[in-house]
């Protein structure tokens, strides 16, 4: 057997990225919207993008648009949408509560399995882990890493398999923010949102969205899995992302 040395490995990793995206839309048809790209994601160097918390985004072109969703996995909601993703041949990235992948173990290698990438929303959510003892915020984000590797892995390392990570309710410190950058976890804000955290009809969240797109030219969208109007609003969602002209970009851990 020939092995390859690292820069080649590093070259076809990145042709593989660049290509997998044309073949799964490829597989999947013209019609649906897609995943455009997949980008790798360095999260080294303290790295913190979102532009509703903090100053710099993920280098996006206008139009672009990385789909996640917090809080779940959650039995009702994430199924749906999940199935709307699929029929989208779209990849979007969870970042999930410990607490709950460690009640539904199965729904979140489900989501794992899909290809999408899971990251970390804390074990507990509280609002906000800025509000709480240094100690007491530090040994739930770990709990979180712990309860999510475990469900999806079987095992937890010491540091996550992916090291991104979402403040609930974008409730970060300074403190905390040095903690994770120390262990090279990246910080994962949003440039826009649903506000799906409001009760409202789908087809009123499905405007409010569209015309926050309109004015963001796209970028990091928040939802929740947890929402049962945002499930019954994703597919039409996704549909008028496309006659829109936007599109989707998956991110990895690089």
């Amino acid at each position: 057997m020939t092995l390859l040395r690292p820069s080649r490995r590093l070259i076809l990793g990145s042709a593989l990225a660049t290509a997998l995206p044309a073949l799964a839309r490829a597989a999947c048809g013209p019609d649906v919207l897609g995943t455009a790209r997949v980008l790798p994601v360095r999260t080294t160097g303290a790295l913190r993008v979102g532009r509703k918390s903090y100053p710099a985004t993920l280098p996006l072109a206008p139009g672009e648009v990385v789909l996640t969703f917090d809080d779940g996995p959650h039995p009702g909601t994430t199924e749906p949408i999940l199935d709307t993703l699929a029929r989208e041949c779209v990849k979007a990235t969870f970042f999930m509560i410990g607490r709950q992948a460690e009640a539904h173990p199965a729904l979140a290698r489900r989501v794992l399995a899909a290809g999408h990438t899971v990251g970390h929303h804390s074990n507990t959510h509280p609002m906000t882990l800025a509000q709480l003892p240094q100690a007491a915020a530090e040994a739930d984000i770990e709990a979180g890493f712990r309860a999510v590797d475990t469900a999806l892995y079987g095992s937890y390392a010491g540091r996550p398999r992916t090291p991104f990570f979402r403040f609930p309710g974008f409730g970060d410190s300074a403190a905390l923010n040095q903690g994770l950058a120390a262990r090279d976890i990246g910080i994962f804000g949003a440039d826009l949102w649903a506000s799906d955290w409001n009760e409202m009809a789908p087809d009123q969240q499905l405007g409010l969205v569209m015309r926050r797109l309109a004015q963001s030219r796209g970028g990091i969208l928040l939802f929740h899995d947890t929402r049962p109007q945002t499930a019954a609003m994703l597919p039409a969602c996704l549909r008028a992302m496309k006659a829109a002209g936007y599109r989707i970009v998956h991110i990895v851990p690089a």
